[in-house]
């Protein structure tokens, strides 16, 4: 196995990095401003606590990497893939975020509160405790995933496709859930959150 370099508390901007091959690094505490990753590829990187402000990471591909407890400002992710990916602990502010697809690995503790996700898909993805306070998911999928604990007040779900996912966070009175897609075991779920007895 191939051993990670390790890059710790150093600042990058205004770099040109558009499609790069990022491989087997490491980042921690570092800075990224105003750089360019439009369609970079990373594979086995971890980025840990690490800030992103204005950074173009539009129409990039991700696998089996790594933002913990990252926070991202005002970057691009349009056409972003993450796959396999730990975004665990990371914050989203005034960032564009579709159209977006995540397949896999773990979101939980994220937050995104308000953030603007129509049209987004996830799938199969861990996202416990998440923060999507007044967040707009409308038209969006949500397939398989995990939840649980997650903070969807005043969220917009509506159209969004949510079977096989954990709604047992989920207060049908503080979102708007118009069009949704969901399976018979979510409607029961849904049913006794709001005191209905089903027989």
């Amino acid at each position: 196995m191939t051993e990670r370099r390790v890059i710790e508390g150093e600042s990058f901007r205004d770099e040109d990095r558009y499609g790069e091959q990022l491989r087997n690094v490491a980042y921690t505490r570092c800075a990224f401003h105003d750089v360019d990753l439009t369609e970079a590829v990373s594979r086995g990187v971890v980025f840990t606590e690490c800030t992103f402000g204005n950074v173009r990471l539009n129409a990039s591909r991700h696998t089996d990497s790594a933002f913990l407890r990252c926070t991202f400002t005002r970057c691009n992710l349009f056409d972003a893939e993450f796959t396999d990916c730990k975004l665990t602990g990371s914050t989203f502010a005034e960032c564009d975020l579709r159209p977006l697809r995540v397949t896999g690995g773990d979101w939980s503790f994220a937050a995104l509160p308000r953030a603007d996700l129509r049209g987004v898909a996830f799938s199969g993805v861990r996202m416990r405790e998440v923060d999507l306070t007044g967040a707009d998911c409308a038209d969006g999928v949500f397939r398989d995933v995990d939840l649980s604990g997650a903070q969807l007040h005043r969220a917009t779900l509506r159209g969004c496709d949510l079977r096989g996912s954990d709604l047992t966070a989920l207060d049908p009175t503080t979102a708007t859930l118009a069009g949704a897609i969901i399976d018979s075991t979510q409607a029961i779920v849904i049913a006794q959150t709001l005191g209905l007895h089903i027989r």
